[in-house]
């Protein structure tokens, strides 16, 4: 295998999306503290007042969990007058190994897609930074109460394979509040526009 060359991804979200700090060393705590000062003000001012120990403990609760997955990067949709994430946005990097070879868009589509809700919806697009393969689809989120109804995961997931390079860029956005479907796929869809890798 070729060293994989070093590269620097970037990408950007409307300012309601709050990114996540994942990183192992971060310290989630304070960090949790001053974003729910921020979110609370941010939708004071929009009429709304939330309550800020609910604020810390979510961004605390979304962070830890999605610290868990390792993604290169992740934020959480805060928007105004919600104290809870309404969905989450995950940016991870695939590289090719001794299994993987290569990577392809087919291999992320066989890998990525199931039906648990039926056949995904899958459609080949053309990115600003290379073609991509876009995967609408639902699962049985974890988390139902024993007995109770199950929990809804809608999922839009973006494989991208940047011109230039060998590695798959993933893009998944996540949410299991009903009725937001079509207001995510379009934040997905302008979202996955912004990215961008340089050497």
């Amino acid at each position: 295998m070729n060293p994989i060359p070093t590269l620097t991804y970037g990408i950007s979200c409307p300012p309601d999306w709050i990114p996540l700090p994942v990183g192992p060393n971060d310290d989630i705590m304070s960090w949790a503290e001053q974003t729910a000062q921020g979110i609370v003000g941010r939708s004071l001012a929009a009429g709304y007042d939330i309550d800020p120990e609910t604020v810390r403990t979510d961004l605390r609760a979304r962070t830890e969990d999605s610290r868990g997955r390792d993604p290169f990067y992740a934020f959480a949709f805060y928007p105004d007058g919600f104290d809870a994430a309404l969905g989450l946005l995950e940016v991870d990097l695939i590289h090719p190994d001794e299994s993987v070879p290569r990577m392809t868009l087919d291999w992320l589509t066989e890998t990525f897609s199931t039906d648990d809700f039926g056949p995904p919806h899958v459609t080949r697009t053309e990115e600003p930074i290379g073609p991509a393969v876009r995967i609408r689809q639902n699962f049985a989120a974890d988390g139902a109460p024993p007995g109770g109804p199950g929990i809804l995961l809608e999922t839009l997931t973006y494989g991208l394979l940047p011109t230039g390079t060998e590695s798959l860029v993933v893009l998944l956005m996540s949410w299991t509040v009903p009725g937001i479907a079509e207001a995510m796929e379009e934040a997905a869809d302008a979202v996955v526009k912004t990215l961008t890798v340089e050497s």
